[in-house]
């Protein structure tokens, strides 16, 4: 029988829309059970991971502003243009580990001259009223000859000398000769320039050019930006350099103590890694080392978590078994691992201890965790694993062991990665480190990741994440490199991050990666902290990292609606905690809807909020980003707030991270 189904489909679709309206007016009632504070939230909980990629260390993070000061990059004068009668020589060295050194002679004609130049990384950021400190290893050309002057140029970009110095070099052996320099204006891309001045010729070496605000060697706004997020935990120094393209090129950190002009140089395996966006000048000159790492750490109040190779070259480049350590064959990495725990927290006593000492902190670092291998997985990571769990447990049975899971949650449709956890759990590992980089949905999507994990295994570390906006990590179509540091690809880890912050009994550490990113050099994004020459931006994710971690609170509340956890129903995401160190509540609130949102919370157990503040995280461009010319583009705004009762009614706009604290 026919019948005229319209005006029945009109009526569902009308149904329908009153319904999908009804959703959306309707109320979340949110429950947190204020008065029953819940597992502890580890001090580590929240913290930054440094790898050097994307010029975060020479070039960022240290702060020394010559490229190839020791004239060691295989092509010994990458970034030195030079004039007149230069010559690199290795005869009769100052460091026996760094032997290259460059032969200042005169030139056949008294009207030419002879000398150096260094435009650093990027050029040479100088900043007005800075003063600056130049270092040079040097000695007279000839023994015995008589007075050998240089003179020591600071220069801006438009060529002209801003100030100079003239240094006397008066033995025939290897001396350190020092000069101070000051800069009248801010420049973007100055450089320095080393004039012989006399006939008489001289040997130079490690020349070093520190600006004075320098903090132990490191970029003073980039150590105070990492300050300002209140880290729990500091992971160093990788990353897929612990591992190296192969073990030759690994990071050995035994290479980055001691006196740094006799610390060896390293190539930075993201040298050439990406063929689109190679920098044959990216070195390791280890200026920045482990004895720095770890002063970092304490300047931070971090605690220190370093990274040691297992033998197994990266795997994501080589096939073959031959480019690993055999598992017969690891003692040596397995003392290096002895020893590293020896340097931070041995008594000055003992080997490395004393070296420790030596450069400047008797008192150990109080190191208490240790990542063994970065990335690795499948059936050669596990047995040589077990040798170091095994050595560091019978000598250190205090230290914290972190193991891996791989690269991926999902790779081989997460074989590899549930293989990777069956054998943590049988080795018993303190820590598994987790890596996901991956699209909004897929966060939004695992806010409730960590509900089911066993409970008796071993707790969580995610060692490295970010949300990719499309286009992915290595998409070059953006003129501006921080793009994808977009408002939505931060208000989705927030989201993710109350999944975290819920399961902090499993979940004991959490870092974003990477960390660092110059706008002239990267090969990676996003990044948390993107940097000029001159000065640095910190982006919408980095104020999502430092919301969570400065409200990081001691002790989860049980925070649900219709008895169970706000994770992504109808879009929004809740977690809260509880301070005892303050007595503050702190809840944590994620509306990822195009449209806003109306919540009741209820705090069960006390009579009053009383006074707080909201802090809230919004903007209306999902796209829009922070640069370094527009650094408060996307910023998180405070204001402050009072409830006489236990329930805050508050309605949430579109697209906003909210956190209440009373």
């Amino acid at each position: 029988m026919k019948t005229n189904r319209y005006p029945f489909i009109l009526l569902m679709g009308a149904m329908l829309s009153l319904a999908q309206t009804a959703v959306a007016q309707s109320v979340h009632k949110v429950l947190v059970q204020a008065n029953k504070p819940g597992a502890v939230i580890q001090p580590t909980m929240y913290g930054v991971f440094f790898e050097d990629i994307n010029f975060g260390g020479d070039g960022g993070l240290y702060a020394d502003l010559v490229e190839n000061r020791s004239f060691e990059f295989p092509q010994s004068l990458m970034g030195w243009q030079t004039f007149g009668s230069v010559e690199v020589r290795n005869d009769r060295p100052a460091y026996d580990r760094n032997p290259h050194y460059v032969a200042l002679t005169r030139t056949s004609h008294a009207s030419k001259s002879t000398g150096i130049e260094n435009r650093g990384h990027f050029g040479m950021g100088l900043k007005k009223d800075m003063g600056y400190s130049f270092t040079v290893t040097a000695r007279r050309h000839v023994a015995g000859s008589g007075d050998v002057r240089i003179r020591v140029e600071l220069v801006g970009s438009d060529n002209e000398v801003i100030d100079r110095q003239t240094i006397s070099i008066s033995s025939d052996n290897w001396q350190k000769y020092t000069a101070k320099l000051k800069s009248d204006k801010t420049d973007q891309k100055g450089l320095l320039r080393i004039f012989l001045v006399t006939p008489e010729g001289a040997d130079l070496d490690h020349v070093s050019f520190f600006p004075d605000d320098n903090w132990n060697g490191l970029r003073a706004d980039l150590v105070q930006d990492l300050a300002d997020l209140h880290p729990g935990v500091f992971r160093f120094p990788g990353g897929c350099i612990v591992e190296g393209t192969d073990l030759d090129t690994r990071y050995q950190w035994k290479n980055s103590v001691g006196a740094v002009e006799q610390r060896p140089l390293n190539i930075n395996r993201w040298n050439y890694t990406f063929p689109h966006r190679m920098y044959p000048n990216y070195f390791q000159s280890y200026g920045l080392g482990f004895y720095e790492f770890f002063l970092l750490a304490e300047k931070i109040g971090a605690q220190p978590l370093p990274v040691v190779s297992v033998g197994l070259a990266c795997q994501f480049e080589n096939n073959s078994i031959d480019a690993h350590v055999a598992v017969d064959d690891l003692q040596p990495y397995i003392d290096d691992a002895l020893d590293l725990i020896e340097f931070a927290n041995g008594p000055t006593d003992s080997k490395w201890g004393k070296l420790r000492a030596e450069m400047g902190h008797p008192a150990p670092f109080n190191m208490q965790l240790i990542g063994v291998g970065n990335e690795q997985w499948g059936e050669l990571y596990p047995p040589r694993l077990e040798k170091f769990i095994k050595a560091i447990r019978a000598k250190y049975p205090d230290i914290k062991i972190v193991g891996s899971s791989g690269p991926s949650p999902d790779d081989n449709d997460g074989k590899q990665f549930t293989y990777g956890w069956e054998q943590m759990r049988r080795l018993k590992a303190d820590l598994v480190d987790e890596h996901y980089y991956r699209s909004p949905e897929w966060f939004l999507s695992q806010a409730g990741r960590y509900d089911n994990y066993d409970r008796k295994g071993p707790k969580v570390f995610a060692g490295e994440y970010a949300c990719h906006v499309a286009g992915g990590a290595d998409a070059m179509s953006a003129t501006e490199p921080t793009s994808k540091n977009t408002f939505e690809a931060a208000l989705c880890e927030a989201a993710f991050m109350t999944g975290l912050e819920r399961n902090a009994d499993l979940v004991h550490m959490a870092t974003y990666a990477p960390l660092f990113a110059h706008v002239e050099g990267w090969q990676w994004r996003p990044d948390l902290i993107w940097m000029d020459n001159l000065t640095t931006m910190r982006t919408p994710n980095y104020y999502v990292q430092q919301l969570y971690a400065t409200n990081a609170g001691t002790n989860v509340l049980q925070t649900t609606e219709n008895k169970k956890p706000l994770e992504g129903e109808d879009g929004m995401f809740a977690s809260a905690v509880y301070d005892k160190t303050t007595g503050d509540y702190i809840l944590k609130i994620a509306n990822t809807n195009a449209t806003e949102r109306t919540v009741e919370i209820t705090f069960n157990g006390i009579k009053s909020l009383g006074e707080g503040t909201v802090t809230s995280f919004h903007n209306d461009n999902p796209d829009a980003f922070n640069t370094i010319s527009r650094k408060d583009n996307v910023v998180p705004k405070t204001s402050k707030i009072k409830e006489d009762g236990n329930i805050l009614r508050v309605t949430i706009p579109a697209k906003t991270f909210s956190v209440y604290r009373f």
